[in-house]
């Protein structure tokens, strides 16, 4: 006797991680979860390592404890005035932000200009690319003198190393807009201006925010060198201070402090990136 048996065709369907459930339902398995506890314990595992190798360093003086302390010593640094290095956290928060604001939007817009006139991009793309190949801390100093202490020189300095990588990405992403998106807008006879809106930039937003996630970390790398040129406040001038007086304990303290920052922009625009492009994840693969 043949043995028939009946299969939910539901069950074909459902997605990866996930198993249908009564009326067609889908419910999540562990695999959602799992990934979810991996995401969150390996970064952790990662941390320990390293503050596993770094004490394991100072504690057989690889390197001469002066210019390496034990994670101990930078903690208690820390402790020992958390109100004044977190004071100096907001101001180089401050500068990474708002020089990245300002690099983000001339960027964006200097890349569209780029990718929609010829004569602009040949015009300006050999002196983009001289100025991004100038090392920047040698024009700490020549930002001092023209634009004085303070601010200025230091959003400069972000300004100026950001700014590349945002103009390069907008102009890449809204040039090269996939074959079969730019068929069907000319189907449609759109405008100009509807074929932008409608498809070329939003098929370029990945890009662009691969841009902007480059530029980030070289926000943080821009205000602490403008901070040591010029900075009466920050965690570069905390650094370039406590350094020179043999306090290298709290010197690390506040790059701690920067890398912590970076990390946290870096993330919340990875947030804002996933919130702002939700069909990214689902039009792509891992």
């Amino acid at each position: 006797m043949t043995d028939v048996r009946t299969r939910d065709p539901q069950a074909d369907t459902a997605a990866p991680g996930t198993r249908a459930g009564p009326a067609g339902g889908v419910r999540w398995v562990a695999g959602g979860a799992v990934d979810g506890a991996t995401a969150t314990l390996l970064p952790s595992v990662g941390l320990l390592v390293a503050l596993g190798v770094w004490w394991l360093v100072a504690r057989l003086e690889l390197v001469h404890p002066a210019a390496l302390p034990p994670p101990g010593g930078v903690l208690a640094a820390f402790v020992e005035q958390p109100a004044r290095l977190l004071e100096h956290t907001a101001t180089t928060t401050g500068e990474i932000l708002f020089g990245f604001a300002l690099s983000a939007v001339a960027g964006v817009l200097l890349g569209l200009s780029l990718a929609a006139s010829r004569t602009v991009e040949r015009m300006f793309t050999p002196l983009l690319v001289a100025v991004n190949a100038v090392p920047k801390i040698t024009l700490g100093p020549l930002l001092v003198v023209a634009l004085g202490w303070g601010q200025k020189p230091i959003l400069t300095m972000v300004f100026l190393l950001c700014f590349f990588p945002i103009v390069l990405a907008t102009a890449t992403g809204l040039t090269t807009t996939p074959a079969d998106l730019a068929e069907l807008v000319r189907s449609w006879h759109a405008s100009r201006w509807q074929a932008f809106r409608k498809v070329r930039f939003p098929a370029a937003l990945p890009q662009i925010f691969v841009g902007l996630k480059v530029a980030m970390p070289l926000a943080a790398i821009g205000a602490v060198i403008g901070e040591f040129q010029a900075g009466e406040r920050g965690l570069g001038y905390v650094i370039q201070q406590y350094a020179g007086i043999g306090d290298t304990a709290t010197a690390w303290a506040a790059i701690i402090l920067v890398a912590l920052v970076s990390i946290l922009l870096y993330a919340a625009l990875v947030l804002v990136e996933r919130v702002a492009l939700p069909w990214v994840r689902e039009t792509t693969s891992r």
